[in-house]
């Protein structure tokens, strides 16, 4: 299993928590097939100092890049244009 670590921030036009709410739903929808085809090892969202919402940070697992690209490429918060700036690495877990 390839292991990738997704740091997304938001974008930030005044419309952005919107779209994050509106999509939010189906998010967590691909968060129990991603459990339950286990590819999520753990993720939540990034907040600000006041508390809000202003990006994801998740660790998944794939078989190959492909897979991982596939999957991204249908992740509601990349298809709702809620992820602005994504950086995505390759990682290692201790003791996986």
């Amino acid at each position: 299993m390839i292991i990738f670590n997704i740091y997304a921030l938001d974008y930030t036009d005044t419309d952005a928590i919107n779209r994050r709410m509106a999509v939010r739903p189906a998010h967590f929808e691909g968060i129990v097939t991603l459990k339950s085809n286990n590819n999520y090892v753990v993720g939540g969202a990034l907040l600000d100092d006041d508390g809000k919402m202003i990006g994801s940070s998740m660790i998944v697992k794939f078989e190959t890049e492909a897979e991982f690209y596939a999957y991204l490429k249908q992740e509601p918060y990349v298809k709702g244009a809620v992820w602005g700036n994504v950086t995505i690495k390759k990682m290692k877990i201790a003791g996986m």
